[in-house]
């Protein structure tokens, strides 16, 4: 007599699951600029903002097979009712399918703003500029009044012999200052008055009078003895 055996269909399990990533982009201010004086520029602007996103999914413990149960179907005596009900003959392995799941996700979001009214731009940036002018100018008076006081107080100083030692660190604080007679003598050039000539023979640079010679001559007469 022969036997029926039947395996069970095997029952397929499925699971999933979604997940939902989003980017948010935040939209800052403008970049302001500020020059003194309640001037305030903005310009345009872009926003670059990089991302790296990543999941990863799993089951534990992890099985990657499992043991599919082949049921004893047999009527041996043919009365209509299973011999041996429930029994199991063998089992089948069978893959589950289980695996694990790995994403990763890289990129930038980027957003550009700029104003709209160009002129009033134009005339922020005008405004700035003359103001920076001002500035410059403002720092260059300052010191040129610095190094006139400078020269000033440095000369009537050395007018007076007074200075700085050179080795003292404050020394070259009057070392370009030039005083005419006391730092530096101007080239010059003397006269000398020719000696006039008499029959070709030069004069004498002597007085041969007693006048020129100072205070009177005195005479003391010696007195010899008898």
């Amino acid at each position: 007599m022969g036997g029926v055996s039947a395996t069970a269909a095997p029952v397929a399990n499925s699971s999933g699951s979604v997940t939902n990533q989003a980017i948010q982009v935040l939209q800052g201010p403008y970049i302001t600029n500020t020059y003194g004086g309640g001037i305030q520029c903005q310009g345009p602007t872009m926003n670059i903002t990089p991302y790296v996103t990543g999941s990863v999914s799993k089951q534990l413990p992890y099985e990657p097979y499992y043991n599919d149960p082949v049921y004893d179907m047999r009527d041996l005596n043919e009365d209509g009712s299973l011999d041996n009900p429930g029994g199991i003959l063998y089992t089948v392995p069978t893959r589950t399918g289980q695996k694990d799941n790995y994403n990763l996700g890289v990129g930038f979001s980027m957003t550009w703003s700029r104003p709209l009214d160009q002129k009033l731009q134009d005339q922020c940036k005008e405004a700035a500029a003359a103001n920076i002018d001002l500035m410059k100018q403002t720092t260059a008076n300052k010191r040129l009044d610095f190094e006139i006081a400078r020269l000033k107080n440095c000369g009537e100083l050395m007018k007076q012999g007074i200075s700085f030692h050179p080795r003292s660190p404050y020394y070259k604080v009057c070392a370009d200052v030039v005083v005419n007679n006391v730092t530096y003598i101007k080239p010059h050039v003397h006269s000398i008055p020719s000696v006039s000539r008499q029959n070709g023979v030069p004069e004498s640079p002597v007085s041969s009078r007693a006048e020129d010679l100072g205070a009177p001559l005195q005479t003391k007469q010696e007195q010899t003895s008898p």
